[in-house]
């Protein structure tokens, strides 16, 4: 199969009857851990990967907006940039993209030029990869970077997500969108979501990053990710603080009876949680396998009991992998949950025997066959040049 960016190139020439005037790209993302902390003001650890969105674009002389989307049938959606949008209730996916343009719009910016656009990407989708994110990033870098606006990564990432949460509905936090523009080669990036601060990781050389998708398939915008977040808002009022950041498990603790007991739990995690981010942080910086093995399984136990948000093959993908690498790396649920991913960090040796664990045991434990992907540590998003 041909690679993302030269399908969009392809389609765009067959299409339009010329070359794109401009390319532009976005990764997705894995989250080494951190997970639901970054909606509670707190500390996450993904790195964006090879694996992304792609997007070829011709300037118009009109406000005409026409986005194909190769990897939904072809479907396009389309709306004039000059007109009130509207969502689009034929094909979901435009409203992430139009979401954006009212974000463009409502920034002081109304006179986004016309653009014919052809997205190809290679994110699995429903996997807990952040495919929706990376193709909001990849849309709102083109229309900054086409209409001269230059915003930086930081920006793009915060309009993204004002996008998905005001218009798409759901209300998710910053890690996604952030990582997707900002990712750096070979690094994770510890994130501060309460202030966007960023210091870049180095992924020891010793480890892989292997992403093992379930193949039971997900979505964010449903009740259980936005309940996930109200139960955490809950704990924080009744804790008398303004997010889960302010929290410590004493403080918890000691509340434990004014506190009601679901959102107790989902506190639980959520501190907890940001304290093992730091700690794994720590862990890469000192090349700590031992360290990194114990934090990633706390996390998956973390998700599974106090948070809630795993499903019975994820839990069996994660022990079967855990049974192969021992303490030699670390294997985790990553992503929303409900489905999706788990992410392992191991040694190169290791990937050969997860590899014929997995395709060994899982199809026949449970019908699925699961997809194993080896990721490295990429870039964020921006304009390609094209190749001669």
């Amino acid at each position: 199969m041909n690679h993302p960016l030269e399908r969009a190139q392809q389609a765009f020439s067959k299409t339009f009857n010329r070359d794109a005037d401009r390319l532009f790209h976005a990764p997705g993302r894995v989250n080494l851990i951190g997970e639901h902390t970054d909606y509670n003001n707190g500390f996450v650890l993904p790195t964006a990967i090879d694996r992304g969105t792609y997007m070829a674009v011709g300037l118009r002389d009109d406000s005409q907006i026409n986005v194909t989307a190769l990897d939904i049938n072809g479907e396009t959606s389309c709306w004039d940039a000059n007109a009130t949008i509207e969502h689009d209730q034929k094909h979901s996916w435009a409203n992430y993209l139009r979401g954006v343009f009212i974000q463009f719009v409502e920034s002081s910016h109304p006179n986004i030029k016309g653009m014919d656009v052809v997205v190809a990407g290679n994110i699995p989708q429903g996997a807990g990869l952040s495919s929706s994110a990376s193709f909001s990033v990849v849309f709102a870098t083109a229309i900054s970077e086409i209409n001269n606006l230059f915003y930086t990564p930081a920006k793009i990432a915060l309009l993204c997500q004002a996008a998905e949460n005001q218009f798409v509905g759901c209300n998710c936090g910053i890690m996604d969108q952030l990582i997707s523009a900002a990712g750096q080669i070979n690094h994770a990036l510890l994130i501060d979501c309460q202030n966007l601060a960023i210091e870049p990781i180095s992924v020891p050389d010793s480890l892989a990053v292997m992403i093992i998708d379930s193949k039971v398939t997900r979505g964010l915008v449903d009740s259980e990710y936005n309940d996930r977040r109200k139960q955490c808002e809950l704990a924080a009022k009744q804790l008398n603080i303004s997010s889960l950041r302010e929290a410590s498990l004493s403080v918890l603790q000691a509340n434990r009876d004014s506190v009601d007991p679901i959102a107790f739990k989902r506190a639980h995690h959520v501190i907890t949680e940001n304290e093992r981010t730091l700690a794994m942080t720590e862990a890469l910086k000192n090349n700590d396998v031992t360290s990194l093995s114990r934090l990633m399984a706390e996390s998956h136990v973390s998700m599974r009991d106090d948070f809630e948000i795993t499903v019975p093959l994820i839990d069996y993908l994660v022990e079967l992998v855990s049974s192969v690498i021992g303490r030699n790396g670390g294997v985790r649920m990553t992503g929303g949950g409900f489905g999706g991913c788990i992410v392992c960090l191991l040694p190169e040796n290791l990937i050969a025997p997860v590899t014929q664990a997995i395709h060994n045991n899982y199809p026949r434990e449970h019908g699925l066959t699961a997809e194993i992907h080896i990721c490295k540590a990429s870039n964020g998003a921006g304009e390609i040049t094209p190749t001669v």
